[in-house]
């Protein structure tokens, strides 16, 4: 950082780096990187307790400017990868970030297992309703009849609803929030970081040069916060509160948590009755020794 007088002051954060980024001035990936970088530093994370794992998109790019652990898989395939880290070393603090055509579309499969799975990672998607890397073809959530670059005439799929899909599959923690407004992201990591399980957090965030359709306008205008007598336990109400987007209203906040053990504890427990969770493996050879001969 350089101050007023020109000399480079040493932030104090360990997180943060100078590294230039390839995201156009006005991404909403500049919010949620920041908002990452402070909840880390808060929570007394070291970089070296810190996995950030991503697939392939302008999200995915996040790992290289964070002063911590990095790893970039395949197109959609950073869940896997997650979750091989995650069980070599519980812990490790493991965070995805991805887009919502990495993660809804081409891993779309990983994202669906993973919820039954339920490793404990935090995985943050950054949903701006359009493939950002690629030059703004229509993703899994962009609305139906809108146009991009690639669909001039109209998107001719209806959009996916995530956090939907989050919640009738049994996701153990389902959140939306909004980059614009990166007090309330930074709560909703906080609280996902504190979640065991699958934490799933839908990120509304605009894309500038390829989405002039969802704008930071159009969020701000349609965006509110979950009333506080929701109860996020209750699923019915919280799949029901998931249908609300777009004009009658976007959501923001947690909607939905099931307290469930984790894929390590399952495996841990696996021949013993599912009702107590005190152990967990740390080391990979706990788990090669029961299976591998």
């Amino acid at each position: 950082m350089v101050n007023i007088n020109g000399t480079i002051e040493k932030n104090e954060n360990p997180f943060v780096t100078q590294s230039k980024t390839s995201w156009c001035p006005g991404c909403g990936n500049f919010s949620i990187l920041d908002s990452i970088n402070q909840v880390l530093y808060e929570e007394g994370l070291k970089p070296h307790e810190v996995l950030m794992v991503s697939g392939i998109g302008q999200a995915a790019k996040l790992p290289h400017y964070i002063n911590a652990h990095g790893l970039n898989t395949l197109h959609g395939r950073a869940i896997p990868a997650a979750l091989g880290a995650q069980a070599a070393n519980s812990d490790l603090k493991v965070l995805i970030t991805s887009g919502d055509g990495d993660t809804y579309g081409e891993g779309g499969n990983h994202f669906m297992l993973n919820i039954r799975r339920n490793l404990d990672v935090v995985h943050i998607v950054h949903d701006n309703q359009v493939y950002g890397l690629t030059k703004g073809q229509g993703s899994p959530t962009t609305a139906l009849g809108q146009k991009t670059r690639l669909q001039f005439d109209g998107m001719r799929h209806e959009p996916l609803n995530p956090v939907a899909l989050a919640i009738s599959l049994g996701c153990s923690f389902v959140a939306r929030s909004f980059s614009g407004d990166p007090e309330h992201l930074r709560m909703m990591i906080k609280a996902a970081m504190k979640h065991k399980g699958y934490a799933v957090i839908d990120v509304m965030q605009p894309c500038v040069s390829f989405n002039k359709v969802n704008t930071f306008k159009w969020y701000k205008e349609r965006a509110f916060y979950i009333p506080e007598t929701h109860d996020p336990s209750d699923k019915v109400k919280a799949f029901e509160l998931a249908q609300t987007f777009g004009d009658e209203g976007i959501p923001m906040g947690i909607l939905y948590v099931d307290e469930k053990p984790t894929y390590m504890a399952r495996i841990a427990y696996i021949d013993r009755p599912l009702v107590t969770y005190e152990r967990k493996p740390t080391d990979i050879d706990w788990l090669l020794d029961r299976y591998i001969e």
